[in-house]
């Protein structure tokens, strides 16, 4: 089969081989030009790869072809003819570009791509979601690029990704044109009949290409170029700063051994910024880092260190000015970037040197993503003169990612293939509204996309949209609500926004008299108690016990109400309020014993939270004969509420038990009311006005939200996630608390048990010698185990309320022992046990709930290692063959197996189908693409790398990934929900200085006012709920982190030789795994509280 050398045959084979060897865009079209010319091969489409195909039939084209046969063969391609009268304009040659452009290509189209530039230049590195590997592995990747994907590799640098896209593109046909601007739309000539079709102005316009008549037009030009007709809108979050760098890669021993960050964020892992802050004065709020062709670091970088480094010459109000090159030191940016890397890699890598951009600059970049856009709609169809132009949008221009998550390449690819199923129902002769309408009932599950909620079995993805997304309702949007997205004619397109009337018609009821009204239905009948006002009617305390007294009668003796008390009688109800119900204070407890005119709207504020959060329909009240629970909306809030009152009481408990009069101290406290908290008027920290919107409060204090800082580091702190120090007044972030009971250690020391729990002794310094983790030094130090509830067993002096008051009923039950009698007791609110359980067994998650001896078992297994075989070094990323087994870090003892459910088995199952696919590729390429030529281990090496080692290994790092993924999703949502925090703060400040004000305005008119700030007051206290959700997520995600570090470390000693162990190490192993089952019962805390929160909105 050979062909003689100096035959065409031969020249062509050799000119594939540097087809599939180019490494530059230039490199690639000259080559396959070349390739074509000895061929003899011209024109376009699936006709131009069949002449390929039968020409070549070399060892690697074969290969190749058999994987693109594969491909093509899909019943969605129709052999290619689904689409074989379409005409195609794809813009821009980016990832998303020339994946959309490859599936137009497989369903038959004439396709032409156009390039602005004529170079690939970006290093940067895209995660990889387990779909997008499998589906460039299934497109040849490896043929192309040999270390694509290698043993637990999940990225690659984007100009390698778009080499391999555009060399599959050119293969089947796809007509790439670089050097080509696109820059607008020319509509067709008015001719007979309608003729004639749309085509581009383009730049330069002596282009051939201008000639070209296209009826479908699909833009990939990215965020900055979207085409006429299609409306942009945002989201904005605080100021975020984004920093990346790339650094060669020499690919030496050193290099490899240095572990990647899959991802670290300051949310739940404070210490190691604060370390690095410490030393360095870089203030950061997550880092990233992985190796491909370079070191690649990303970062975010807060303002003030920027400034304090000199990196920013000025502070300025105007983000763009801010960030322009003339007013950034571009060598304290580099120096800046390179400290971070060395820091967080424990200084390991050797001579960093940047590598150089497109314009032989160091290749760092320093970016501004406040603001985060989307399209309103992801395709619009344009008719002029009787011809229609199908328009559609892909990657950044559609979707503008937010690089901590990942997500960029992963839902570029899903909206590639969206917009190539849209492009085969409109080849096929679907009416253009049923088009429009599809896709943009597709288009709604975008932006939401992860690994967890697409389809499992990612072996199945095509661009059939029910093959990755499940259960989805493509006629969720009818025709009839896009017939705006069908534009005839010269249409004047408004890219003015939308008013927004929400406040208008969300206030057209009266608010003000509904709450009146439901507040004397709930108070009726109570002895002493008339609800005639806002004002009078309150100030003696009766009618709030009576409002509480009437839902929640276990909360309120009213026996034992003292009406001649009543700052007493509002403290104590203030108190229950927010630790039993989740309900934050507006005013104090002098402020409402007094009502004054100017509380009266604090106080119909407060009373709208109780309104919220009790107001049931007439059926439900019948049906509900145990007393109500806050509705689900503040379900969060009250296990936050009691989530901090734990804390602060095991701080107090601290702090007494060094003090011999602590119990007077305690009493003397309980017997006088609080003297803080006297004025609600006065921010606690500043001193400055709190109005109403703005307020908010703890441990009785009232302050600005903004105002709610660390006192040491400055820090934002949140309801739920702080420490307050009685003796200071001040309060604190988790690490920097004053003697945190059980929060916080440092690095070489385990965490400690929660508070209250017995001692921990520290292991000795020689512990942990032989078990040193490959990462340390690494951003992956212990976290802080959370302040949960104390354990049921702790001691308590008789009558402490204190001490009773620590854990809530359902914590109780779940943090107690089998077979114990906590589940005997039943507090009010708490669901009944069957239908909680039914609903925790019916998740996959509760498969965590297991009795202490099932979890010795668990935490003891080892699913990596065997008797007879120890345990090899792992593949190290991408350069898994280019080290010797010592070198390498054991990466997959980073296993934390607790949970799975069954549809992760379909999602692993995919995972080893594609790498028994990787295994035959790389027996079959033997040397191929240099990378044996690199090697240092023999092939025997290779054998003790099974598959499901290497799946497990990848399941590890994903799981790694997910949870700095969830982070930063959590963060970015935590600072836009901040700025609408303010947005709602200036429209409440002006409304509220108009009802405040004396003038003579007509009644009508202020309780339009009222209303309005009871709509406002409904906004804040939903997306107060919101906050609270999220901080509840950022809780599990620190429980998370705390439980793999602590797996690591038990799984240190549980590897030692037993003979080998020193009694010192097996009392540090017991004390670890302690701590790791307390770790399991505080998350399972955590889920009960999200079953109930979700079981009680089931029932709302």
């Amino acid at each position: 089969m050979s062909v003689p050398a100096g035959e065409p045959g031969n020249l062509a084979h050799a000119a594939f081989e540097r087809f599939l060897r180019a490494r530059e865009c230039r490199e690639v079209l000259g080559c396959f030009g070349e390739l074509c010319r000895q061929l003899g091969l011209q024109g376009s489409g699936l006709q131009l790869y069949r002449g390929l195909r039968a020409a070549l039939n070399s060892w690697s084209a074969k290969a190749l072809w058999s994987k693109l046969d594969k491909k093509a063969g899909h019943k969605d391609y129709d052999q290619g003819t689904a689409c074989a009268s379409t005409k195609c304009l794809v813009v821009g040659a980016g990832p998303c570009g020339l994946r959309a452009a490859i599936e137009l290509a497989l369903l038959g189209a004439r396709v032409v791509l156009l390039e602005k530039r004529d170079s690939f230049s970006r290093n940067n590195v895209l995660h990889l979601w387990p779909f997008t590997i499998h589906d460039l592995r299934v497109l040849g990747a490896k043929k192309f690029y040999g270390r694509f994907c290698t043993g637990t590799l999940d990225h690659i640098s984007i100009r390698q990704l778009q080499l391999i896209l555009l060399k599959v593109a050119l293969l089947l046909g796809v007509e790439v044109h670089v050097n080509v601007q696109f820059k607008g739309l020319v509509p067709p000539v008015g001719k007979a009949g309608g003729q004639g079709g749309w085509r581009a102005v383009l730049q330069p316009g002596s282009s051939p290409l201008s000639n070209y008549e296209f009826d479908v037009l699909i833009s990939a030009g990215g965020g900055k170029f979207v085409p006429e007709g299609f409306k942009r809108k945002e989201t904005r979050g605080k100021l975020a700063i984004g920093i990346t760098t790339n650094f060669i890669n020499r690919h030496s021993r050193a290099e490899v051994e240095v572990a990647e960050i899959s991802g670290v964020a300051r949310i739940y892992n404070q210490k190691f910024f604060q370390n690095l802050y410490n030393k360095t004065g870089i203030d950061l709020e997550n880092i990233v880092y992985y190796k491909d062709d370079t070191h690649y670091f990303v970062m975010t970088a807060k303002k003030q260190s920027l400034i304090k480094k000199g990196v920013i010459l000025q502070d300025k109000a105007d983000i763009e000015s801010l960030l322009s090159p003339e007013n950034v030191n571009r060598d304290a940016l580099l120096s800046y970037a390179k400290e971070a890397a060395n820091f967080s890699t424990s200084y390991r890598l050797p001579e960093l040197e940047f590598a150089l951009n497109h314009r032989d600059l160091p290749d760092v970049d320093m970016f501004d993503f406040t603001c985060m856009t989307r399209s309103e709609n992801a395709a619009l169809v344009r008719e002029h003169n009787g011809a229609r132009l199908l328009l559609g949008l892909v990657g950044d221009c559609l979707v503008e990612p937010f690089w901590p998550l990942g997500t960029g390449v992963a839902r570029g690819f899903l909206a590639a293939f969206d917009a190539a199923w849209m492009v085969r129902r409109w080849a096929a002769g679907t009416p253009p509204l049923e088009v429009l309408a599809e896709r943009e009932s597709i288009y709604q599950h975008l932006s939401q996309t992860s690994p967890d909620n697409t389809n499992k079995n990612i072996s199945q993805y095509s661009i059939d949209p029910a093959t990755r997304y499940p259960n989805i309702n493509l006629q969720a949007i009818k025709p009839s609500q896009v017939r705006d997205l069908y534009l005839v004619g010269m249409v004047e397109v408004d890219h003015k926004r939308k008013s927004d009337s929400r406040l208008s018609t969300a206030v057209s009821g009266d608010a003000y008299e509904e709450l009146l009204s439901w507040c004397q239905a709930s108070t009726a009948g109570y002895r002493g108690v008339t609800v005639t006002n806002f004002t009078t009617s309150w100030t003696s305390g009766l009618a709030l016990c009576a409002l509480v007294h009437h839902f929640r009668p276990d909360l309120v003796d009213l026996g034992s109400v003292d009406p001649q008390d009543p700052i007493r009688t509002h403290q104590m109800m203030l108190d229950a309020a927010e630790q039993e119900l989740g309900i934050q204070p507006v005013l104090s407890s002098a402020e409402m014993a007094a009502m004054a005119e100017p509380s009266r709207l604090g106080l119909i504020t407060y009373l709208s939270q109780f309104y919220e959060a009790f107001k049931t329909s007439p059926e439900a009240e019948e049906l509900s004969k145990k007393p109500l629970s806050p509705r689900g909306t503040r379900g969060a809030i009250l296990f936050l509420s009691k989530l901090q009152k734990n804390r602060n009481l095991a701080h107090k408990r601290v702090q007494d038990s060094a003090q011999k009069d602590a119990e007077a101290k305690r009493s003397r406290r309980d017997m006088e009311p609080p003297s803080h908290g006297d004025s609600s008027d006065a921010c606690y920290f500043c001193n400055r006005r709190v109005y109403i919107l703005e307020r908010a409060s703890a441990e009785g204090r009232f302050f600005h939200r903004s105002c709610f800082q660390c006192q040491r580091c400055g820090a934002t702190l949140r309801l739920g996630d702080y420490a307050f120090h009685e003796e200071d007044g001040h309060f604190y972030c988790s690490l920097h608390s004053p003697n945190p009971p059980g929060m916080e250690l440092p690095q070489d020391e385990p965490p400690a048990l929660p508070e209250g729990g017995a001692a921990v002794a520290r292991p000795p310094s020689n512990a942990g010698r032989p078990c040193v983790s490959p990462k340390e030094g690494a951003p992956n130090p212990p976290q802080p185990p959370l302040a949960a509830p104390q354990p049921r067993t702790e001691p308590g002096a008789a009558g402490d309320e204190d001490a009773e008051d620590t854990v809530d009923v359902e914590e109780q039950e779940l943090l107690a022992q089998p077979g114990g009698d906590a589940r005997e007791q039943e507090g009010p609110g708490a669901e009944p046990r069957g239908a909680a359980e039914e609903g925790e067994e019916g998740r996959g998650r509760r498969k965590i709930i297991l009795t202490p001896l099932e979890k010795l078992k668990l935490s003891t297994l080892n699913l990596l290692t065997t008797e007879a075989e120890p345990e090899p070094p792992p593949k190290p990323a991408r350069l898994r063959l280019q080290a010797a087994p010592e070198a390498l870090p054991a990466l997959w003892r980073e296993q934390g197996i607790w949970e799975e459910d069954e549809e992760t088995a379909m999602e692993k199952e995919a995972l080893e189908e594609s790498d028994s696919e990787e295994e035959e590729e790389e027996e079959e390429e033997g040397t191929d693409l240099d990378i044996m030529a690199e090697s240092c281990l023999d092939l025997g090496e290779e054998e003790k790398y099974p598959t499901w080692k290497r799946t497990l290994t990848r399941r590890a790092r994903e799981a790694q990934m997910k949870r700095f993924c969830k982070a930063q999703a959590i963060q970015r949502r935590l600072e836009e929900i901040e700025v609408t925090f303010g947005e709602l703060e200036q429209q409440g400040i002006k409304l509220e200085k108009l009802l405040r004000d004396e003038d003579g305005n007509p009644a009508d008119q202020k309780t339009q006012w009222m209303n309005q700030l009871l709509y406002l007051v409904q906004k804040k206290n939903s997306l107060m709920s919101e906050e609270s959700d999220l901080m509840i997520a950022v809780q599990e995600l620190k429980l998370e982190e705390q439980q793999w570090q602590l797996d690591q470390k038990l799984r240190c000693y549980m590897n030692m030789e037993e003979s080998l162990k020193t009694p010192e190490d097996c009392v540090a192993e017991q004390e670890i795994l302690v701590q790791l089952l307390e770790v399991v019962n505080k998350r399972n805390v955590l889920i009960h509280i999200q079953e109930e929160k979700r079981l009680s909105e089931l029932r709302a």
